[in-house]
């Protein structure tokens, strides 16, 4: 029992139906499961925009889902939900909104934290930011020297680094060729190296994004990038035209050099996982040009107002949590592989891996009183076909169980043509053959009917 009269998650009665459930399905294969239900390959599948979730070679029956949506009701997902999306402070260790949603909320939204409305401070560091990145993207900023800027360099780490990293490898085909960007996060010394080696620094822009300006890793390499172009451009007065702050902090931001009016901001209710749609964005958004930065928010608005009003039953964040409760708590898997079928996708997992381990990397409940059951997996996985050749022999014929996601493109991102357009196809065509061989494997019977012998 909680410290609030709540029964402790694995004690509610929907957690034990959930076991019993699973010992009912041990024996249970996806090939029984398909051959009772011809329509189960259409019918488990849920669309959101241009999305098409397809989990029918997921280990669960309707009974589960059923007992995995009550699960839900019973310790109250939904109120939770609910409460976020009104900056209620459900981050209640550091007593704070989680309101990641609000920094794609339309211009006439009205969301308050603290009797705050906070909509219209959003849509100001956006416009700024949109400014900005027009004024890069069409060489109206220049460097000190007079010189374009054709080098973006951002220096974060954690979220200020993974998210914009990955959208930026996600969005590359929409980018600005003309631009070169790049990501530092490690303090080892080789990152910043290899990523200015062959800049010219009269040309480069670093924007530096640490909310307090104390980040270690983040500053120690701020600290020699500004010694790198100084060492170049011998004026300190080069720092404010080639470094700009993502930041809270307009005191430490102008010890360093950057002029506060460059400076972007962000709040302590966005948390660093989920912030590369604000300020930690901008350098995306020079890459990509703000009105395609403003597409994405219109996409995630899409996703976080499907999770707000979709029920139960066709509710896709919902759907894809419950699934890793399944399979963590009752089916002892240890870890979540997440298999994306394209190139410019190759960052999506490690993305993940801080977006899930970080959040539900904890071994304490809200109540402060340690759990017992499984908080969540270990994310892994790289874009196929490439992990066909190293690790997919664990995931077909290992001795654990381990669920894996599969994500593709119908069409190719990038406007591709001739053989490198049927090359999409030949990686579709492994994209699908692999699923259903996981799902399905091979009988002994279709093993012996293609000559294998016995031994």
């Amino acid at each position: 029992m909680n410290a609030d009269g709540r029964t402790r998650l694995n004690q509610t009665p929907e957690w034990t139906a959930l076991a019993k459930h699973r010992e009912e399905l041990a024996d249970t294969h996806l090939r029984e499961l398909f051959a009772a239900d011809p329509g189960r390959g259409t019918g488990y599948t849920l669309r959101v925009g241009d999305l098409h979730i397809d989990y029918s070679k997921h280990l669960v029956t309707g009974e589960t889902l059923r007992l995995l949506r009550e699960l839900a009701a019973a310790t109250d997902v939904f109120g939770l939900r609910d409460a976020m999306f009104r900056g209620e402070k459900i981050n209640v260790t550091e007593d704070r909104a989680v309101l990641h949603t609000a920094l794609r909320a339309p211009r006439d939204a009205v969301i308050e934290v603290d009797g705050e409305n906070v909509v219209p401070k959003v849509h100001a560091v956006l416009d700024k930011m949109s400014d900005f990145a027009q004024r890069v993207r069409s060489g109206a900023w220049t460097g000190h020297t007079g010189k374009r800027i054709r080098n973006v360099v951002n220096i974060g780490i954690g979220g200020s680094d993974l998210g914009p990293a990955m959208a930026y490898e996600v969005l590359r085909s929409f980018a600005d060729r003309d631009l070169t960007v790049r990501f530092v996060s490690n303090v080892d010394g080789a990152d910043l190296h290899e990523a200015t080696r062959d800049l010219d620094p009269a040309e480069t822009l670093f924007i530096i994004a640490s909310k307090t300006f104390t980040t270690i890793e983040t500053i120690t390499n701020a600290t020699s990038a500004r010694t790198w172009l100084l060492h170049a451009l011998g004026d300190d007065a080069a720092v404010a035209r080639h470094f700009v702050a993502l930041s809270t902090n307009a005191e430490k931001v102008t010890e360093f050099g950057i002029d506060p009016d460059n400076m972007f901001e962000f709040w302590d209710w966005v948390g660093g996982r989920y912030s590369y749609d604000s300020a930690i964005g901008l350098s995306l958004m020079i890459a990509i040009g703000p009105d395609r930065f403003r597409e994405m928010l219109d996409g995630f608005r899409l996703m976080d107002e499907h999770f707000r009003t979709a029920p139960a039953e066709t509710n896709v964040p919902l759907l894809l949590g419950l699934l890793g409760i399944w399979y963590g708590n009752f089916h002892d898997a240890q870890s979540h592989a997440v298999l994306p079928y394209s190139h410019y996708l190759s960052k999506f997992t490690a993305y993940l891996q801080q977006l899930d381990m970080e959040s539900n990397g904890k071994s304490v409940a809200r109540d402060g009183k340690r759990v017992d059951w499984g908080t969540g997996p270990v994310v892994w996985g790289t874009p196929g076909t490439n992990g066909q050749h190293a690790y997919y022999q664990l995931i077909h014929q290992g001795t654990k169980l381990i669920p894996a996601d599969f994500i593709g493109f119908a069409e190719p991102v990038a406007e591709l043509s001739g053989e490198l357009k049927a090359q999409h196809d030949l990686l579709m065509a492994n994209f699908f053959a692999q699923t259903q061989a996981l799902a399905f494997g091979k009988t002994a019977e279709e093993v012996r009917a293609e000559g294998v012998p016995e031994e």
